[in-house]
């Protein structure tokens, strides 16, 4: 529920109705609550619902031609002094004195707090002064609870007081509340958690190397990984080992993490475990791994040399000899790479001849009926900007319906790249 739509729509008429928060919509989500008051704001035009009494049902009010055809009558009149709206709907009212005056119930009602936080950010001023002065007397581990509205409501113009309470309950209360919210499932909430937590020295290098490695978020990779590095103390006799803490995030699937933990091998002087990732996957990770290697007086050259030796254990090296190697010395060894029965070599191998800026156009045309579409990708890649030297005929033998997807995908890229061929309208094949 997030906007005025149905189930919005009926959320608030079951509140209309008499029914709880919690029995009409997801409580616990905070887009519903600002969900939740937009469409209380929505029933301006719906005036009978504000004064129906709980419990009786919904109808929809007297047209004009009802009222002519005197059929008013069997229709509930709105009574001549309306039941106060439920506390819930007052707190949304589109009468900001209604708004106002509903606040006083939340000291008494926890459980619409959320909608204290909406009032905070509130358009009209005695409502938001009123509003947050009651946020404010709440003890710090109430706010927790309200992270989720706060922050969502923090990317209102009139949003800052309550994030700024609650970074500092958070800054100042128990490690706890903290760590509660760093299992969050609001992004934004378990990020600010996890930033005060490491700000707090809340988690063991151990448990921060533990989360970049396997968060799929890239800020929180980039977090952790950087403290979990700066946590490490090589002499400390307490805790997890430098050692495990490094092991942890050089295993990472994520390059991010693996090349912060190969720049940490600097520091924890194991110049020589970087050899390993000068044939990584990555091309981050192996730069990283040249620079420590480099650092300690080794040329990483030679190593990428030895490491091509054995394309099999090492697919990436044809890629990272590329990046350091000599045209006149290494290009050879990367074409025949080239022909390597692994598809991971041979994609590896066209990443090379990028790098040494050696790409034959004549040779690696060849590898656009490759059985890989990785392979078949990174030829495009390398083989756009001679777009236009490729025979056309042969381009269009290859775009056409029947040749597998990589295939005709690369020939059209190649013939647009070329100008020998439009754009595709969307929802081309």
């Amino acid at each position: 529920m997030d906007g005025w739509d149905g189930e919005t729509m009926r959320a608030v008429v079951r509140v209309c109705e008499g029914a709880t928060p919690e029995e009409a919509f997801d409580t616990t989500s905070a887009g519903a609550w600002s969900a939740f008051d937009t469409g209380v704001r929505n029933l301006d035009d719906r005036p009978w619902l504000w004064t129906r009494p709980p419990g009786e049902p919904v109808r929809p009010a007297p047209t004009l031609l009802d009222r002519l055809r005197g059929r008013a009558g069997s229709r509930p009149a709105p009574p001549a002094s309306p039941p106060p709206p439920p506390p819930a709907v007052a707190l949304c009212h589109r009468d900001g004195r209604v708004r106002e005056a509903a606040l006083d119930a939340v000291r008494t009602a926890p459980e619409l707090r959320p909608l204290l936080v909406v009032r905070c950010a509130d358009w009209a001023a005695p409502v938001r002064g009123k509003a947050r002065k009651l946020l404010a007397e709440l003890p710090g581990d109430a706010l927790v609870p309200l992270a989720g509205p706060i922050l969502l409501l923090a990317r209102r113009d009139r949003g800052d007081f309550a994030r700024a309470l609650l970074e500092d309950a958070l800054r100042e209360g128990p490690a706890a509340g903290v760590l509660t919210l760093t299992a969050a499932p609001d992004r934004a909430t378990y990020r600010l958690a996890y930033r005060i937590a490491v700000d707090r020295g809340l988690l063991t290098p151990m448990e921060l190397a533990a989360t970049a490695a396997s968060s799929g978020d890239v800020t929180l990779q980039d977090l952790c990984a950087e403290a979990a590095v700066a946590a490490v103390k090589p002499d400390s006799a307490v805790g997890p080992s430098p050692a495990a803490v490094l092991d942890r995030l050089l295993a990472a699937r994520s390059p991010r993490v693996r090349s912060a933990g190969v720049t940490a091998l600097r520091r924890a002087g194991r110049h020589g475990d970087a050899e390993r990732f000068l044939a990584d996957r990555s091309a981050l990770v192996r730069a990283c791994a040249r620079y420590v290697l480099r650092q300690d007086g080794v040329d990483p050259l030679p190593l990428c040399r030895a490491l091509c030796t054995e394309p099999a254990a090492y697919p990436g090296a044809a890629a990272g000899l590329g990046e350091c190697g000599d045209r006149a010395a290494d290009a050879g060894t990367l074409w025949a790479l080239v022909k390597h029965p692994l598809p991971a070599v041979r994609l590896h191998a066209i990443g090379g001849l990028r790098a040494l800026d050696v790409v034959v156009r004549e040779r690696l045309t060849p590898l656009l009926d490759d059985p890989s579409p990785a392979v078949v990708r990174a030829a495009t890649r390398a083989l756009l900007p001679e777009a236009s030297g490729i025979p056309e005929r042969l381009l269009r033998e290859r775009s056409a319906p029947d040749r597998p997807r990589a295939v005709w995908v690369a020939a059209d890229r190649l013939l647009r790249a070329a100008g020998r061929q439009r754009r595709p309208e969307p929802g081309y094949r």
